[in-house]
């Protein structure tokens, strides 16, 4: 994927992006095309601020792993809004869905077990952004992530 691509062409219906001095926010109602677009500028984003491959790597998992997740719990076309923002220590990633009331919940599943076909996305979490919390908003509830810089030379 080209880094330079033009964070314009982001524009699309039910799709509202906002730049950010280090980052940006979105609104948008879940789509497939949607989620592509968001993991997209995911990562032009954070390799313009000069994040390397492993953090944008681990920020568009916490992404994707967040919105699916909002999805499972208010099902397809939710509209929620994500955040993502270059921080001194990482990318804060926070993404907050209109249900306030379904609050996540670790399933007993091994990241390794291949019969299961759910379960591993709190687990990813923790491993991909310690202490992570929910919050309650006036959307709904916010779940705030900071992935640390795990780029070899950033600490």
């Amino acid at each position: 994927m080209r880094a330079m691509a033009d964070v314009t062409a982001f524009r699309t219906p039910g799709f509202y992006r906002r730049a950010r001095p280090g980052g940006f926010a979105v609104h948008l109602n879940v789509t497939e095309q949607h989620l592509h677009r968001l993991r997209e500028l995911t990562v032009v984003t954070l390799t313009r601020f000069g994040i390397g491959d492993e953090t944008v790597e681990a920020a568009r998992l916490v992404v994707s792993e967040l919105v699916g997740n909002a999805v499972r719990v208010c099902g397809d076309f939710v509209p929620v809004v994500v955040e993502v923002d270059v921080m001194p220590p990482g990318v804060a990633v926070n993404v907050h869905d209109p249900e306030p009331l379904r609050m996540p919940s670790r399933k007993d599943v091994a990241l390794d077990d291949g019969e299961v076909e759910s379960g591993r996305g709190l687990i990813l979490l923790d491993l991909l952004a310690p202490e992570w919390r929910v919050f309650w908003s006036p959307i709904g509830k916010m779940i705030c992530c900071n992935v640390p810089r795990c780029d070899r030379g950033h600490g």
